[in-house]
């Protein structure tokens, strides 16, 4: 894939433990970007992508195409969201901001518009029941939250009221938002967030949409811990037979 080969690498793999410099960290975050291109999740200058780093964020910047930035272009902030050294941050560096402050355990949030977990928030539909194994392990419930108009504290304010008992948002009418402890987690989370999505919309056309046994649940809500995927601290369970 020629915008992945030719984003500079920094030695690590993605995600790694330890790799913490400046560089290091603006070079996943434009990685991440190319990939949510690449693999058709964002069109144009759709998305958002940032992580944490102590009392900074690095943020892509506002009006440009996620898959063609460099290290370069991506934006240092403040907590607040303030730029430190210039630049332009997203014009969702709130709804960022937000996440940060209600999730101190998240260092990473990518926004994107997968088209088909996308038309699940426009329709206004969850995806919040058992029916598929790893998402019960990985996701867990995925709340609409209700729509906001981009950019502004109304979005902001009413992710920040969902954040915390989830891992995974569709944004009604909008969009969707993952976190994770690293960057490689919150993409793998928008990755699986469209699969399943996929997954879900075929059984839906299908005319069947057959959940997991309580039993099944309980067993793979076992191995969140052991996978390295703890729930968020605002929840107790994940999806449930209704």
């Amino acid at each position: 894939m020629v915008l992945l080969r030719r984003l500079p690498r920094q030695g690590a793999r993605l995600g790694d433990a330890g790799v913490v410099s400046a560089d290091s960290l603006r070079a996943e975050v434009v990685e991440i970007g190319r990939r949510l291109y690449a693999k058709g999740l964002i069109a144009g200058n759709e998305g958002n992508v940032s992580v944490r780093d102590g009392d900074r964020l690095y943020v892509t910047p506002g009006g440009a195409c996620k898959g063609f930035l460099v290290p370069g272009d991506v934006v240092t902030t403040d907590l607040e969201g303030r730029p430190e050294q210039g630049g332009h941050a997203s014009s969702e560096i709130l709804m960022h901001v937000a996440v940060y402050r209600h999730r101190p355990d998240v260092s990473a949030v990518v926004h994107a518009h997968p088209p088909v977990a996308t038309g699940f928030a426009v329709a206004g539909i969850p995806l919040d029941r058992p029916v598929l194994a790893e998402p019960v392990v990985t996701l867990g419930p995925v709340p609409v939250v209700p729509f906001g108009t981009p950019s502004t504290p109304d979005l902001a304010e009413r992710v920040a009221a969902a954040i915390p008992s989830a891992q995974a948002l569709l944004l009604a009418n909008h969009g969707a938002l993952t976190v994770g402890e690293t960057l490689k987690r919150a993409w793998e989370r928008m990755e699986t967030l469209e699969q399943f999505a996929r997954i879900a919309l075929v059984a839906r056309l299908l005319g069947a949409s057959n959940e997991l046994s309580a039993e099944a649940v309980a067993a793979l809500e076992a191995l969140r811990g052991p996978s390295g995927y703890p729930l968020p601290p605002g929840t107790g369970r994940g999806p449930t037979r209704s």
